[in-house]
């Protein structure tokens, strides 16, 4: 999807993720370097594709990412001990500059740094509305540490449900 739809985060009231599986449908996940060579040491190259001077996760079944598994009618990522970092910030963008006019409600401050924070609307867990508080200052300070590579582990911006491990 490109930014023409994406929704300031003052727009929002909270997210939620609930393993729809929507996030991994048709999206093309890039990966850093270090996430593909991880990737790559413990599933093999035969899971990703090479493509203009990027790497990224293979589709599999219906378009899906290749690690997303059904489980009681849920979608859960058996990536989750190594999810790149595009999945983790899914369906939250950051930007440097804002995607529309000046003053479009996406300036979000952390310690002194200004970031630009939208989501994307194909993502069911996406609530409009006035910003809860917990959606604000829990949620949103994980994002951009996330973003900014000072965190890696996800506590407010994952999936509640019990995440599937390969054998």
């Amino acid at each position: 999807m490109g930014d023409s739809n994406l929704i300031p985060w003052s727009e929002v009231s909270s997210w939620a993720c609930n393993a729809c599986g929507k996030c991994c449908l048709g999206y093309r996940v890039p990966l850093k370097p270090d996430e593909y060579a991880r990737v790559a040491k413990v599933f093999g190259t035969n899971v990703v594709d090479f493509g203009l001077g990027k790497v990224y996760l293979k589709h599999g079944y219906g378009n899906r990412c290749i690690f997303q598994r059904p489980t009681q009618d849920r979608w859960i990522c058996s990536l989750q001990a190594m999810k790149p970092m595009a999945c983790k910030l899914f369906p939250f963008r950051l930007h440097s500059k804002p995607v529309y006019r000046k003053g479009d409600g996406s300036d979000y401050f952390f310690k002194g740094r200004r970031f630009h924070i939208y989501l994307d609307p194909d993502c069911d867990g996406v609530v409009a509305g006035r910003p809860t508080e917990r959606f604000a200052k829990q949620l949103l300070p994980e994002i951009v540490q996330i973003g900014m590579g000072v965190r890696h582990k996800q506590r407010y911006s994952t999936s509640k449900y019990i995440s599937w491990t390969p054998p």
